[in-house]
């Protein structure tokens, strides 16, 4: 991808495409059939990581799309004077994704998630989307990543399904680096890291409300829901956030400066 579309945010590049404009692309590169390709989707926690892992950097210079899931990449863009055009969240491309693909008859995996979760976001999908053609599911058990046997088992699954999308919920960085090391292999048009979104789908987990949602507040509303499990990761994690932004704020306006001679 060009880096005339994409903006810097703490040296992360994320595309500018619109919700819609980021649907169209996915459904036409599975349509196509062309060569695999995976994407990413980053919000405040992953801009964190990305500082400090190099193979989660590599992971994402190398995505056909990295668009921009969590509202605070949109505030530290505007804040940047580079805005986004949008915020695409992960769960709400699953759903779209899943209507399109009814639509145009393409073939859809869901891997990962909790103890049946896919199962049940399989069965809300097909009851939403009844041309819905779920060729999969699966729940890898923990500690699957280190398990040759088990590894093999999911790809022989996947390629045996021949789906033209591979929805995968492992959580980041887990799922991108799953993704990296099989998208080949596995030969699928378009693999994306979706999260916890088989959970929301499913009703296993509740969504935030959605004025929440607009206002950028579902970190807070997931906080709430289940303090102990998130508290580093969104308490620490979104502090690092802010300081990275402001860090990137400051570079900016000193390398902004007029010189005087």
């Amino acid at each position: 991808m060009s880096d005339s579309t994409r903006v810097n945010i703490c040296n992360v590049h994320i595309d500018k495409y619109s919700f819609d404009e980021v649907v169209e692309r996915i459904i036409h590169h599975a349509l196509s059939r062309n060569s695999p390709q995976y994407v990413v989707t980053p919000n405040a926690q992953h801009v964190v990581t990305l500082q400090r892992d190099s193979l989660f950097r590599s992971i994402y210079r190398k995505a056909f799309l990295v668009v921009p899931d969590g509202v605070p990449l949109l505030w530290a863009a505007r804040l940047f004077n580079t805005p986004l055009s949008g915020r695409v969240n992960g769960t709400d491309l699953f759903d779209q994704l899943c209507q399109a693909s009814a639509d145009k008859r393409l073939k859809v995996f869901l891997l990962g998630g909790r103890p049946g979760a896919a199962q049940k976001a399989a069965y809300t999908l097909k009851n939403k989307y009844s041309n819905l053609k779920i060729v999969g599911t699966y729940c890898p058990p923990y500690g699957f990543e280190s398990d040759l046997s088990e590894l093999q088992k999911i790809n022989l699954a996947i390629q045996t399904a021949s789906p033209d999308i591979l929805f995968v919920g492992l959580g980041a960085p887990k799922q991108e680096y799953w993704i990296y090391h099989n998208y080949q292999k596995l030969n699928v048009p378009v693999s994306l890291g979706i999260g916890v979104s088989f959970e929301l789908i499913s009703g296993m987990v509740t969504r935030a409300p959605l004025v929440m949602q607009k206002l950028g507040l579902e970190w807070l509303f997931r906080l709430i829901v289940e303090p102990r499990r998130l508290w580093r990761r969104y308490v620490i994690g979104n502090t690092i956030f802010l300081l990275l932004v402001i860090r990137h704020k400051l570079r900016q306006f000193r390398y902004s400066e007029p010189k005087i001679f």
